[in-house]
């Protein structure tokens, strides 16, 4: 029979955790290995999915630009209406208007003077009219009596 030393079974303790730790490690770069194929696999998923959407977002970008670039000519469009309309105004007022006033005013005058002479024709009825005093109304009878008295 053969004894075994002591340092031999120090030296199978040993190569016992040896294999035992070189297995944890096998198992730990497997497992690691598996999820780095994994990662490798989501990102080229994800760019394959990035492109076409990036070309997607860039085309709407330029069709935004393009959109705001006819709202901006529409909105100088319309100033230059504005200013347009603003001119014309001003125009037709200088034009129209100072005539306009003087037609008011002679249709005013005329209507004023025939309304004059009515009230002269009808004597009776500027007498009926009352007279204020002193922030009273007296009426013809009372103002006939004050003038005699």
């Amino acid at each position: 029979m053969h004894t075994v030393s002591g340092g031999e079974v120090a030296g199978i303790l040993v190569a016992v955790f040896w294999a035992i730790l070189v297995s944890f490690l096998a198992v730990a770069l497997a497992r690691l290995a598996q999820t780095l194929r994994t990662t490798t696999k989501l990102v080229a998923d994800v760019t394959d999915q990035a492109v076409p959407l990036l070309a997607d977002a860039s085309a709407a970008v330029r069709s935004a630009q393009t959109q705001i670039d006819r709202v901006d000519a529409i909105a100088s469009d319309v100033q230059e209406v504005t200013s347009n309309a603003s001119a014309l105004s001003t125009t037709v007022a200088s034009t129209f208007g100072g005539p306009l006033v003087k037609v008011a005013a002679f249709g005013y005058g005329v209507r004023r003077a025939l309304g004059g002479r009515k009230e002269d024709m009808s004597a009776p009825a500027a007498q009926a009219r009352s007279t204020v005093i002193v922030g009273r109304t007296l009426p013809a009878a009372r103002r006939t009596k004050r003038k005699k008295g």
